[in-house]
C-alpha cells in the first residue's frame, strides 16, 4: 500500500514541531491506519500506537463503549466514533486520537450502504467528527484506502487550524 508521501511527511513535521503525540483505534478501517502512521518519518517521535478493535465485544471490553449503545447501533455511530476516540487517546496517553468505524461492504445492517464515522480528539476533547459515504459498489479494499486517505488529509486540516491558534 502506498499512502501520499507528501502527506505523511506533514503531519510527520506538524507534530515533532510542537512534540505532540498521537494513537489510533480503527474499526472499518482494519489497520490502514496504523500502517500510514507507521510509514511516516521518525514515526516513533510521535506515534505512541494503535489497535484494532473489529468486534462489538472487544469495542466494549477495551474501550468502554456501552453494550447497549453498540447492540442499538452495530457499533456504528457518531457516538461510538467519539467515546473510541477519547478512550484510545487515555490508553496511549496521547494528545491526540483518531478513531473509525463504519462498514467498508454493503450490508443488512448497514441498509446495504458504505459510509464511516470517524473522530479526532485533542487533549482529552472531541475536535472533530463526520460521516464519510462511498458508492455502495465499492469494494472493500478500496474503501478502507479511500477512508485512510480522506481522514489523513482531514486530520492535517484540522491540526492546522488548533496549531495556528496556538
Amino acid at each position: 500500500m502506498k499512502f501520499q508521501q507528501n502527506l505523511l511527511e506533514y503531519i510527520s513535521r506538524s507534530l515533532m514541531s510542537v512534540n505532540e503525540s498521537i494513537s489510533v483505534v480503527e474499526s472499518v478501517t482494519s489497520g490502514c491506519l496504523q500502517l500510514a502512521f507507521s510509514q511516516m518519518p521518525n514515526a516513533s517521535l510521535f506515534y505512541k500506537g494503535g489497535m484494532t478493535a473489529y468486534t462489538l465485544p472487544e469495542k466494549v471490553r477495551l474501550l468502554s463503549i456501552d453494550s447497549d449503545e453498540a447492540e442499538e447501533c452495530d457499533c456504528v455511530s457518531e457516538n461510538i466514533a467519539e467515546t473510541m476516540a477519547l478512550n484510545v487517546a487515555k490508553l496511549f496517553e496521547s494528545d491526540w486520537s483518531i478513531a473509525t468505524t463504519g462498514y467498508c461492504t454493503p450490508i443488512r445492517n448497514s441498509l446495504y450502504k458504505i459510509f464511516a464515522y470517524f473522530s479526532f480528539s485533542y487533549k482529552g476533547e472531541i475536535v472533530l467528527t463526520k460521516k464519510l459515504e462511498l458508492h455502495p459498489k465499492t469494494q472493500a479494499l478500496n474503501a478502507q484506502l479511500y477512508y485512510t486517505e480522506f481522514i489523513l488529509g482531514c486530520f492535517k486540516s484540522e491540526m492546522n487550524q488548533l496549531l495556528i491558534l496556538k
